[in-house]
């Protein structure tokens, strides 16, 4: 494998190299001013790595910012400095711009900013830009727009994208779906998620992988209630363990919430979590799929099966019930309120007038505004938090949200709760100062809370119990309604645990990465702070204070040294 060594001219550097905002000149420098750092930079990685790592340069190609770098500004870089790195990686300003969901930005979206940068330069150029479809990255490659693409959000969906490109098996690619669910891990400080790749972060923990999984442990034959995405996730991973799997679904439609979901403004890329599904199922001799086949527990008990995963998924709540209330809210006789499970069903308010009470804050209450303001309805959105939608600020879309909102002419009414539900309007509480007011409404959207679907479990439990059934599982939304992306792991989790011991609840079920400490030679200052002492060990509390404040004053003049000095390397030890 090749080595590289990265100069990023993002962040810091990027912004005070580059951007002319940060110049203290009225007129903002000359760029062949705002270029030397970088220019440096570059000149003094390419020295170090004489030839023994490729260099390659990741520069911001648009801020989206007033003031920020411009056209002209990247154009006039890459004439300059076009032949210095061994290759360009162009990106956006900021994460949220490199990372926009499939609601704002279709697939390529940033070729507007990265077309035509490529003459500029006889070395190799990559960008980004949620790439999923070959004939898209074959067509960025062919125009001369790229030679290279990155793929970091398809990659985490799946890994194995390049082998089904070479192999032509495009059919069993699972699409990113550019939900940010894997991004909204490293806001939220927990273990990465991917919506379409249930294995992603549990390769070492429990020894997942994408694309295999271990045989089948018996000849148990396994029935699996509902084809939603837990049910879909779990019938394939069964199937491809081996087992012979019928797959149980009510309506004529794959899918379940997914279905449902995809068709709301701006979420069509969600279907494809049923798409791959229904793909790999349909290349298991050994997976039935049974439309249209409601099924009780009698049923399953007559029909002779002893393994039963139930994933019947989940319901709306319309009476307030969620984060803010813990007891239903009072509903005067003839109001009218609906759940999201009315408009999935296509019911939609009477009236003109309809106020969606968001107390969920993750996408659906935001998209269901949207929904209906496209559908012509004067639109209100209460929520509890300062924003709508407030928990996707963890997946990049709350400013986008916002914005989307005001364009089509939906009222936000922010730290606001709904207090009282009446015959034309509705009571909403200031959640700070208490203050009420009436907001006059023809209907009421509760986006609030779900509760499973559990009944069926319940009873096939009791049945259990009673020596009937072998095993019983409840799966997905019907077991803890969640994300997309948990039901679909829940649903792999289920299918590797089949068969299995599994330990006692008393035990940690995954291996833990567990950080042990010990003494590691580190060079610090002595304990006046004029100079260095020879290891923590030698150092006291006073001294490793006085080394944190030593290297806090002289930050500057150590970061200037490096930069200044061509034939001595400093370096700076990490206090």
């Amino acid at each position: 494998m090749g080595r590289s060594s990265y100069v990023a001219t993002k962040a810091a550097i990027k912004g005070f190299a580059i951007a002319a905002r940060y110049e203290l000149k009225p007129d903002g420098g000359s760029l062949l001013n705002r270029m030397r750092l970088l220019r440096e930079l570059l000149e003094y990685t390419l020295e170090e790595c004489a030839g023994r790592a490729a260099v390659a340069c990741r520069i911001t190609v648009e801020e989206e910012i007033a003031g920020g770098i411009t056209r002209e500004d990247i154009e006039g870089v890459l004439r300059e400095l076009g032949e210095l790195p061994d290759l360009w990686d162009f990106a956006m300003g900021s994460w949220e711009g490199d990372s926009v969901t499939s609601r704002f930005a279709p697939e390529g979206n940033q070729e507007e900013f990265v077309a035509g940068l490529k003459k500029l330069t006889t070395k190799p150029v990559v960008g980004v830009g949620r790439f999923t479809s070959p004939d898209a990255m074959v067509r960025q490659i062919k125009a001369g727009i790229l030679d290279l693409i990155g793929a970091a959000r398809p990659s985490i969906a799946d890994p194995f994208l390049p082998n089904k490109i070479r192999d032509g098996r495009l059919n069993l690619i699972r699409e990113c779906i550019g939900c940010n669910i894997c991004v909204s891990g490293d806001l939220t400080m927990s273990p990465i998620r991917c919506t379409q790749n249930p294995s992603m972060g549990e390769e070492w923990r429990r020894g997942w992988h994408p694309e295999r999984i271990r045989a089948k442990g018996s000849d148990s034959q396994v029935l699996v209630v509902g084809a939603g995405p837990s049910g879909l996730e779990a019938a394939r991973a069964l199937g491809m363990r081996g087992y012979d799997v019928a797959l149980i679904e009510a309506r004529r439609d794959l899918g379940g919430r997914v279905r449902q979901e995809s068709r709301l403004p701006g979420l069509s890329a969600w279907g494809r979590v049923q798409e791959y599904r229904e793909a790999a199922i349909a290349e298991l001799p050994n997976v039935e799929v049974f439309r249209e086949s409601s099924m009780t527990a009698a049923d399953i008990i007559e029909f002779g099966f002893q393994h039963v995963l139930v994933a019947t998924g989940a319901t709306w709540r319309t009476d307030g019930v969620a984060r803010f209330h813990t007891t239903p809210l009072p509903i005067a006789e003839g109001a009218q309120v609906l759940g999201p499970d009315d408009l999935f069903a296509g019911r939609l308010p009477e009236g003109k007038t309809v106020v969606v009470y968001d107390d969920d804050h993750y996408y659906l209450g935001g998209v269901v505004s949207e929904l209906l303001a496209l559908q012509g309805y004067d639109v209100s959105i209460v929520t509890t938090q300062s924003q709508v939608s407030a928990w996707t600020n963890n997946t990049f879309e709350v400013n986008r949200i916002q914005r989307r909102l005001i364009e089509n002419g939906v009222t936000r009414i922010t730290d606001h709760a709904v207090t009282r539900v009446g015959v034309g309007g509705v009571e909403v509480t200031d959640v700070y100062a208490g203050a009420v007011r009436e907001v006059e409404c023809d209907a009421v959207v509760m986006v609030t809370a779900r509760l499973p679907r559990e009944e069926l479990y319940l009873e096939l439990e009791g049945l259990r119990a009673q020596g009937e059934l072998q095993s019983v599982r409840g799966i997905g939304d019907s077991w803890a309604p969640a994300t997309i992306a948990a039901a679909v792991w829940s649903g792999r989790r289920a299918a590797e645990e089949f068969d299995a011991e599994l330990p006692s609840n008393d035990e940690v079920p995954f291996r833990r990465e567990v950080t042990q400490t010990g003494l590691r030679r580190r060079p610090v200052i002595s304990g006046d702070g004029r100079g260095p002492a020879s290891d923590f060990s030698d150092a006291g509390p006073q001294s490793k204070s006085a080394a944190t404040s030593y290297f806090s004053r002289n930050r500057h003049h150590y970061f200037c040294a490096a930069l200044n000095s061509r034939r001595r390397r400093c370096r700076i030890g990490s206090v």
